[in-house]
């Protein structure tokens, strides 16, 4: 098989990894442990990239080695056998939203081939995301939140008070919000998952414009992967707070510290991406158990064919 159409051909492989890694976690939900539904989810994740023919990578996971159980980065999963495949993960997008059992929280995977990914530690990300249909370039991660979303109004031939922003709710975007304000734009509030926040910026429907803000590294090469499928444009650049952060940032090639990633920067090759809802969320429904029965609610994409599937599971309990 060419590479173009290896890695959409192990998307039903993928789908199967998200959803025993959403049902695990939902085992948790409203329970108010962050660390035990994260475990079962990883856990779960693990024992079924295992069962996979394939040499996959993580190299964008929750950690380093010596940081397991979590899936960390360069640990090798599946049978050995097959293609080799980088993958970028979450195995629960969203700990807190599950143990309080509040919406959104999803199991997330990307894959890509080898090298097709951002090999990078697990830090923080600066961010900036929007969807399709605008000009190439017209957002910059160095200007200010106000000018980019004056920028795309001007595109788009709307008003800047008829846009919105998608920002996590935290203290240090104070800035960012106050630029956002100071043009007029909308804000939409997110307590968690930028992955989710990303992807809505390509759906008309969510009404969410432009994505900004900084959060992890995993989560801001997931939203890439899914982006390259759909459509739209990125820039992220990597988030160090000490020297122990860069020192892993060179074990993994990184040497340009301030480097500002493109789209293709933090997803080079074809990607297929995976989410999976573990509770009801505006991108997929939660894990739901009816009797004997466990519903899965997967939205699949691939960027080698552009498709974009959702795809609703039984499970025998």
């Amino acid at each position: 098989m060419t590479e173009s159409v290896l890695i959409p051909h192990l998307a039903d492989a993928m789908v199967r990894v998200t959803e025993v890694a959403a049902i695990a976690a939902e085992t948790m939900a409203g329970r108010g442990d962050e660390k035990a539904a994260d475990a079962a989810a990883v856990d779960a994740m693990r024992t079924a990239f295992n069962a996979v023919d394939f040499q996959g990578r993580v190299v964008i996971g929750e950690g380093e080695r010596d940081e397991a159980p979590m899936l960390y980065i360069g640990e090798e999963v599946g049978t050995g056998n097959g293609p080799a495949i980088d993958i970028a993960l979450d195995p629960l997008e969203g700990t807190t939203l599950t143990a309080k059992a509040m919406a959104n929280a999803l199991a997330v995977l990307a894959i890509a081939p080898r090298g097709g990914l951002l090999y990078a530690p697990d830090t923080y990300m600066d961010k900036i995301a929007i969807g399709g249909g605008y000009p190439e370039g017209i957002i910059d991660l160095d200007a200010t939140a106000g000018e980019n979303i004056t920028e795309m109004a001007k595109a788009k031939g709307m008003a800047v008070t008829d846009m919105t922003a998608c920002v996590l709710d935290r203290p240090r975007h104070a800035d960012i919000l106050e630029s956002l304000r100071s043009v007029g734009a909308r804000i939409s509030l997110i307590s968690d998952g930028d992955v989710a926040g990303v992807i809505n910026t390509t759906n008309p429907m969510t009404g969410i414009d432009l994505y900004v803000g900084q959060g992890g590294a995993p989560e801001g090469v997931l939203a890439a992967a899914a982006l390259k499928c759909v459509g739209g444009q990125m820039q992220g650049r990597l988030v160090f707070r000490n020297d122990d952060e860069r020192r892993r940032a060179d074990r993994t090639g990184i040497t340009d510290y301030d480097k500002k990633y493109d789209l293709n920067g933090l997803a080079s090759g074809e990607t297929v991406f995976c989410a999976t809802g573990v509770t009801k969320g505006g991108l997929v429904d939660g894990v739901i158990r009816r009797g004997g029965v466990i519903e899965t609610d997967t939205l699949v994409m691939s960027s080698a064919d552009g498709m974009v599937r959702k795809i609703k599971s039984y499970h025998r309990a």
